[in-house]
């Protein structure tokens, strides 16, 4: 077996990022930037009012109350053309462009409103209210990074800049398959003995998630001619993944279906739990990642290794979020393997705690529901008691 670690460097090198596509900005909500995107204009492109009110000479309002003579009004959009002289002012609003001559904006609230004539009641400093060009940023800056995975805050950024298309890498295409002849799909009549294959909706809700396409091969029997399917597909996709026959006895059956199609094991057995039985190879051309068919040694196996491969095809810089939290009860000395225990997380205290749910065997979904995160306990840890600090890994 190897560890999380080794298994994790040897899969992400496994990959590089695909190549770039240019999508309308309005679609490029959590894809991941292929170039920096740099500035073409400032922003704000002139100097702009930060609030309704008039624009003035400040050496005129130093010594208010005074009375200076309205000689325009400026809506956004609508610039002054002329010239603030002295004991002049233009009548403005949020947004408005400032005018030649003036260097300072008197509220409307320091004013008597007028329209003609306007008596400012308080004055107001050079460049008070005044947001100057290029104040939120220049041409030339930087505003997002290749390796970015946009937010809905970047899209506004990259529109303000007047970015209406970017480059972005291709969502990787990803196989998805089940084995197992004791499947059926949910809805449909149960075989005897069987179960329903909840693992393909988890994993195909993750990969769309974390910015994968999927090709959904549903459910393969127990079959060498029904796992070869997997290669008939793999030269269309970047990667192909399955679900199940990856313990001791199916094992044999990938091998056996997928060896004469050009399947070349890398590595085999995972020191971690859950999620041991779990096989990393290639199909020819293309990487296969077969994780555990139980539905949460898949989730925990998804999370640590596919959601990494598929950042690398994207490019994208994200980290699995690790932080610390606090334990609310005591945890036992770990053994061998690297363990990953369901648990709740919660603030308290303006701390982070975390609560392992009492019952951790790799079957349960509900508990895989209703958890939080994942607390990592490394192999050979010691004892933690109450209050010490752990390493969490949120799921959501």
């Amino acid at each position: 077996m190897i560890s999380v670690e080794q298994a994790t460097a040897r899969i992400v090198a496994a990959f590089s990022p695909l190549e770039c596509e240019t999508v309308p900005l309005k679609k490029a909500a959590g894809r991941v930037l292929a170039n920096d995107t740099v500035a073409s204009v400032d922003q704000p492109p002139f100097a702009v009012s930060a609030m309704d009110g008039y624009a003035v000479r400040a050496a005129d309002v130093a010594h208010a109350p005074v009375t200076l003579r309205v000689i325009g009004t400026a809506p956004a959009g609508h610039p002054f053309e002329g010239r603030v002289a002295p004991g002049e002012a233009v009548r403005l609003f949020t947004g408005s462009v400032t005018p030649a001559g003036a260097d300072t904006i008197v509220i409307q609230e320091n004013t008597d409103c007028g329209t003609s004539e306007v008596t400012v009641n308080t004055g107001s400093p050079s460049d008070r209210h005044i947001r100057p060009a290029g104040l939120d940023f220049r041409k030339g800056d930087v505003l997002a990074r290749a390796g970015k995975r946009l937010t809905a805050r970047d899209l506004a950024l990259l529109a303000a800049a007047d970015f209406g298309k970017v480059d972005v890498h291709r969502r990787p295409r990803i196989l998805l398959a089940a084995t197992g002849d004791e499947l059926s799909i949910p809805g449909a009549p149960r075989k005897p003995s069987g179960i329903v294959a909840s693992s393909l909706y988890s994993l195909e809700a993750l990969i769309a998630r974390w910015g994968g396409e999927t090709i959904n091969l549903d459910i393969l029997p127990d079959r060498i001619d029904s796992v070869a399917k997997i290669a008939d597909c793999s030269p269309e996709v970047d990667l192909a993944v399955t679900l199940g026959g990856a313990s001791v006895g199916e094992h044999d059956l990938v091998q056996r279906a997928l060896g004469p199609k050009g399947f070349t094991l890398d590595f085999w057995k995972i020191a971690m739990r859950p999620g041991k039985p779990l096989i990393f190879g290639h199909l020819g051309a293309t990487p296969l990642l077969g994780l555990p068919g139980n539905p949460v040694s898949s989730y925990v196996c998804a999370l640590l290794f596919l959601k990494p491969a598929i950042a690398a095809m994207m490019g994208s810089t994200d980290e699995q979020p690790f932080t610390t939290a606090r334990m609310t009860s005591d945890l036992a000395a770990n053994d061998s393997r690297q363990d990953y225990v369901r648990a709740r997380l919660f603030r308290r205290d303006g701390e982070l705690w975390v609560e392992p749910m009492p019952l951790q065997d790799s079957s349960m979904q509900k508990v895989l529901s209703e958890a939080d995160c994942l607390v990592v306990r490394a192999p050979h840890a010691p004892a933690a008691a109450a209050g010490d600090a752990v390493t969490v890994l949120p799921l959501e």
